[in-house]
């Protein structure tokens, strides 16, 4: 129980960090292929409607949730009882990071 009390170095975090955005790289353009056909790239049309980047919106926050959430699930069965103490924060900010996300995904 004493290799659980300890924090991780800055190596570990380093780690982590870099597998962060690298999963965050891969989402993000694993989901922009997979909701390419949602959406309406021009907004400026006299019939113009917010149902459809609504619901391209919404499925790729839900596809990027569960991305995020089968991603904690193998990282937490997987990942060392050192470095577990990480996986909820990198979580709180991957689900952050899907709204961010959004801004390049209609601009």
């Amino acid at each position: 129980m004493a290799d659980v009390s300890q924090k991780s170095g800055p190596l570990a975090l380093l780690a982590g960090l870099v597998g962060f955005v690298v999963f965050e790289v891969v989402a993000y353009q694993l989901l922009k292929f997979a909701t390419a056909g949602l959406g309406m790239p021009d907004q400026f049309q006299p019939d113009n409607t917010i149902v459809s980047n609504w619901v391209k919106t919404v499925v790729f926050l839900l596809l990027h949730l569960t991305l995020v959430v089968v991603a904690v699930l193998v990282l937490s069965n997987r990942l060392p009882r050192h470095y577990r103490g990480q996986v909820m924060g990198w979580f709180y900010l991957a689900v952050l990071a899907g709204f961010v996300l959004l801004i390049p995904l209609f601009g």
